[in-house]
């Protein structure tokens, strides 16, 4: 018997500190590499269980993580595994990813 993704939120904040305990132990190149790892199994857990859209929380700062969200996504629709993305009318901030049409 398949095991089940575990539901994800429906916002999901990719900065480490909200999903890592230990960041003391990580270079920033690989929070930014656990960061979009989490991304990945947010949102494939999140195709797995037909949510419509699912919201990620990158921030501001220098725009690092953002690039590295947006290109990632694209990945994703480019493969049409999710419909579209783009930033929240309510904060740019984050980022829509519409999964389904």
């Amino acid at each position: 018997m398949a095991r089940a993704l575990p539901k994800p939120p429906k916002t999901v904040d990719l900065h480490a500190e909200a999903f890592l305990a230990d960041l003391e132990d990580y270079e920033l190149d690989e929070l930014l590499a656990e960061s979009i790892d989490y991304l990945r199994d947010q949102l494939d857990a999140a195709i797995y269980w037909d949510y419509p859209e699912i919201k990620f929380i990158h921030g501001k700062g220098k725009g690092i993580l953002r690039k590295a969200v947006y290109e990632e996504l694209q990945v994703y629709k480019d493969s049409r595994a999710i419909s579209h993305f783009h930033p929240s009318y309510a904060n740019e901030d984050i980022v829509v990813v519409v999964i389904g049409l």
